[in-house]
């Protein structure tokens, strides 16, 4: 499995739990927004990590760490994912995916054969406006409505998330975000920052006033809905 980047300790990507986060290059989608451009537009192989580094790192950490995220990128798209993940259930680690939906059946598998305990889905913005969102104008949703249709059920914990930017996204759009996913578990209203490692330069983040607005808006239909990231 390709893996370029190892974050030892993270007390916020996996709620409740004390994890690590493993960077994996590549994606199908080209958000302008992306904050992990080197893992999307300009991936360099010498970055790369072997997975045995990985492993014996968590070995190491049992007593340490509760879980691992997998993030990107796109995780699904490494063909040697689930090798990966059957090491570090072994271990006694809980995983969080981190994906963008475009993979519903083998998401599916993944939490089926219980290699996936927590899935955090991106919600790029409302249908009408999720081509230009991820920087593909044709795109087909049948994969995320199939996704955020999967979550919803309920049979693995989940969170959906968006990046709020202010050049992609107005307060009307969460209205047909929060519609769309009516009743989620958990939704989370993403501050959009600057990482310096864009897709595309000159983005903006929207004020914190804007950023309760859209949170009001969207507390109509899911009520566990909070800001995250936002000063």
């Amino acid at each position: 499995m390709n893996i370029q980047g190892l974050q030892k300790l993270t007390l916020l990507d996996y709620p409740g739990k004390v994890a690590c986060t493993v960077f994996t290059p590549g994606c199908n989608f080209k958000c302008p927004f992306c904050h992990n451009a080197s893992l999307v537009t300009h991936v360099d192989p010498e970055n790369n990590i072997f997975m045995e580094e990985v492993t014996s790192f968590l070995e190491k950490r049992q007593k340490v760490l509760d879980g691992i995220c997998i993030t990107g990128g796109e995780p699904l798209l490494q063909n040697d994912l689930e090798e990966f993940l059957k090491q570090v259930k072994k271990m006694g680690y809980d995983v969080k995916l981190d994906t963008n939906g475009s993979n519903t059946e083998k998401m599916r598998y993944l939490v089926e054969e219980k290699l996936v305990d927590y899935v955090a889905m991106d919600i790029k913005n409302s249908p009408e406006k999720y081509g230009q969102t991820i920087g593909i104008s044709d795109c087909d949703m049948k994969q995320i409505y199939k996704s955020v249709e999967y979550l919803l059920s309920g049979i693995v914990s989940y969170e959906f998330r968006t990046t709020v930017v202010k050049e992609f996204h107005e307060v009307e759009d969460f209205q047909r975000i929060s519609e769309w996913i009516k009743g989620a578990d958990r939704y989370y209203l993403q501050g959009f920052k600057d990482s310096g490692d864009l897709i595309c330069k000159g983005l903006h983040e929207h004020t914190k006033d804007t950023m309760e607005k859209i949170l009001e808006q969207v507390k109509i239909n899911i009520p566990n809905v909070s800001l995250r990231g936002v000063d």
